[in-house]
């Protein structure tokens, strides 16, 4: 039986991610920075981001610049992530470590996408 694409566990991942910005919204609206107006609309525009880059890796053509747009992706929510560690009393059903424990989960996020759709790969 042929090995599974390396590709493909990763674009299922940020797919799935993507379609929860939509399906529970106002699970993501509640992470979003005080700072930032227009919670709803970020959080769309985030989920669009996850599917974008999820979709973008199914096709070799696209999957190098998906893996850069989903780093860049990453980056830009992490802000999110803080906001639901610093907030923590709000998400009582998550232990506090466990929100402080994720942020530095999302360095091997960054290095899963990179080592699957960035990182060239000698030809054989």
């Amino acid at each position: 039986m042929p090995a599974m694409p390396r590709h493909l566990p990763l674009a299922a991942f940020w797919l799935i991610a993507g379609s929860l910005h939509f399906a529970k919204p106002a699970v993501y609206e509640s992470i979003v920075p005080g700072y930032l107006p227009l919670k709803r609309e970020l959080v769309y525009v985030s989920g669009v981001a996850e599917l974008a880059g999820g979709a973008g890796l199914l096709h070799p053509r696209t999957r190098r610049p998906a893996g850069w747009w989903l780093m860049a992706t990453i980056v830009a929510i992490f802000p999110a992530n803080v906001q639901m560690a610093v907030d923590a009393e709000r998400y009582r059903d998550i232990p506090e470590w466990a929100l402080w424990a994720r942020l530095p989960l999302q360095l091997p996020l960054l290095w899963w996408a990179h080592a699957v759709a960035v990182r060239r790969r000698p030809r054989r």
